[in-house]
């Protein structure tokens, strides 16, 4: 499964891992997902979304 927001598709930055010495390794980031219980049009579903829609409410929660 894809480190993907199902909400705004944010996935996975790359960059560098840099040492004392200043060696570089390249690493990766991946987004904060949360597995959520969202009410849609079809029901109570699942989702991996990432916490900044969560909290800028695009996501509505299952009660």
């Amino acid at each position: 499964m894809a480190r993907r927001c199902e909400i705004c598709d944010k996935g996975p930055m790359f960059g560098n891992r840099v040492s004392h010495a200043n060696n570089r390794t390249k690493r990766r980031f991946n987004p904060n997902l949360q597995r959520v219980k969202v009410a849609t049009p079809k029901g109570n579903q699942h989702m991996r979304v990432c916490t900044r829609c969560i909290k800028a409410g695009k996501v509505l929660k299952a009660a």
